[in-house]
């Protein structure tokens, strides 16, 4: 069986992207995301992770949270709309650091549990995936995970497990933006 890095980006997502590729994979977790802010909220998701990696005996790599990366990546696309640019350079950013740990972890392929998402636009997290794989040489499985239903099996499957959803994707920006659509 094929040997398949999952990056995840927060627990109610993983789950069900896990059972499904469990069928075709030997799947192994990688929790990258210094996106995520403030520091609280991170270190919440990355416990929810490991909660649950214990609960479905899951083997999930905690990469160093290094926000001040991050915010050097994105510089110049702060007032980018979700979806927008700096979504697509964030992708970039995180799955650049599962490739390179899955090349050098003999991991045959990369996928996300990103797409699963209804806020995330799958063609941006697949396109960059695509073209990190064809720079680094490990298969890249370009996955939209919402589709047949698969938002609504992660929600029931996340109430279940007792994980709790977030309100927004994790970054200062997309909270910011969720904030004023609140307000308005």
């Amino acid at each position: 069986m094929k040997k398949l890095l999952l990056h995840v980006c927060c627990g109610p997502c993983a789950p069900y992207v896990l059972q499904m590729l469990r069928a075709d994979f030997q799947v192994s977790g990688f929790f990258c995301n210094p996106n995520i802010q403030p520091y609280r909220e991170y270190e919440f998701r990355r416990l929810e992770v490991a909660r649950l990696a214990g609960k479905l005996e899951w083997d999930v790599v905690y990469a160093p949270y290094d926000m001040r990366e991050w915010f050097a990546a994105v510089r110049g696309l702060e007032r980018e709309p979700e979806r927008g640019r700096r979504c697509a350079v964030c992708f970039r950013f995180r799955l650049e650091k599962a490739f390179r740990h899955a090349r050098e972890n003999g991991f045959a392929a990369v996928a996300s549990t990103l797409s699963i998402s209804p806020y995330k636009a799958a063609a941006q997290i697949n396109e960059q995936g695509q073209a990190l794989a064809r720079e680094y040489g490990v298969e890249f499985l370009a996955e939209n995970f919402k589709k047949r239903d698969g938002w609504r099996g992660a929600c029931a499957l996340a109430a279940e497990l007792g994980v709790r959803h977030q309100d927004y994707c994790g970054c200062a920006f997309s909270k910011a933006e969720r904030l004023l659509r609140l307000r308005k």
